[in-house]
C-alpha cells in the first residue's frame, strides 16, 4: 500500500498480547500507530482518513489528532502506545519520542479510572452473555469467553496500577495467573470476574492518585502542533514500516 498515511508514520510498534506476555505460539502479531495527515491537506477541503486499518498483517494506525483526542480521555488501547517497552517500538520518529515524553499529559484521575473500569465493564457484560444464554444467536462463542476474561483481568491490573502510581505497566504481572483466571471463568464461574471487578472498583473509591484532576491539555496541543508543523510540506520525511 502506498497512501499518504502510511508514508507519515511517527510511532508505531507492538501491541496486544505479545506487549501483554499472554502470547501463544498462535497468537496474531498486533501492531498500533499514529501517522500524520499532510497539514495542506488538514487545512483545506479533502477528507482526510482518521483511521486505517488492516487485518493481513494486524495494523491499526489512528491520525495524530484522533489519537490524541482518544488518549486524553485515556483510551486503554491507544494510551499503551506510549508506554510499550522500548524493544516493542517499530518505527519511532523524533517526534514518536517526544510524544512518549509527555505522555502522562494525557492522563487525568476521572478519566483514568472511567476508561479501565468502562473497558472491563464491556467484557464482563461479554462473559456473562454467553456464560447466561449458551449458544444463542449474536453471543461470543465458548473460546472467547477465555480471552475476555483475561482482557478483563489485564484492564483492571493495568487500571487500578495506572491510577495508584501515575505509571502504566504493560506487561502483565504474572501471565499464568491471568490464564488461569480466563480458564476458569470460561469453565462457568461468571461469579469470579463479577467480584475482580467489584474489588477494582473499591480500590479506586479508596485510594488516593497521583494523577491530576485534567490533563495537560497546552503540552498535548504545542506538540500536535509541531506535528502540523512539520507536515506542513507534502515532502516531509517519509517513514515507511516493513510491514506495509
Amino acid at each position: 500500500m502506498t497512501t499518504t498515511e502510511e508514508r507519515h508514520i511517527i510511532l508505531s510498534g507492538i501491541v496486544g498480547s505479545k506487549a501483554y506476555g499472554l502470547d501463544t505460539r498462535s497468537s496474531d502479531t498486533d501492531r498500533l500507530g499514529i501517522f500524520a495527515a499532510p497539514t495542506v491537506d488538514v487545512l483545506g477541503l479533502s477528507k482526510i482518513r482518521q483511521s486505517v486499518v488492516t487485518t493481513d498483517p494486524d495494523v491499526t494506525l489512528h491520525e495524530v489528532m484522533k489519537w490524541c483526542i482518544l488518549a486524553l480521555n485515556c483510551n486503554p488501547t491507544v494510551t499503551e502506545l506510549v508506554w510499550l517497552p522500548y524493544d516493542d517500538y517499530e518505527i519511532i520518529t523524533t517526534l514518536g519520542d517526544r510524544l512518549t515524553m509527555i505522555r502522562t499529559s494525557f492522563l487525568s484521575a476521572q478519566r483514568v479510572r472511567n476508561a479501565y473500569l468502562g473497558y472491563a465493564t464491556q467484557q464482563l457484560r461479554k462473559i456473562v452473555s454467553h456464560l447466561l444464554t449458551p449458544g444463542s444467536p449474536g453471543v461470543v462463542p465458548d473460546h472467547r469467553v477465555e480471552k475476555h476474561a483475561r482482557h478483563l483481568y489485564r484492564l483492571l491490573e493495568q487500571g487500578s496500577d495506572l491510577y495508584l502510581t501515575g505509571e502504566l505497566t504493560i506487561r502483565v504481572k504474572d501471565p499464568e495467573r491471568c490464564r488461569a483466571f480466563g480458564q476458569y471463568v470460561a469453565a462457568g464461574d461468571v461469579n469470579a470476574a463479577e467480584d475482580l471487578l467489584r474489588t477494582a472498583e473499591t480500590t479506586f473509591d479508596a485510594s488516593k492518585t497521583p494523577l491530576p484532576e485534567y490533563p495537560n491539555s497546552d503540552v498535548v496541543n504545542s506538540w500536535l502542533l509541531d506535528v502540523r508543523n512539520t507536515y506542513y510540506d507534502r515532502r516531509s520525511d517519509v517513514w515507511r514500516a516493513r510491514w506495509l
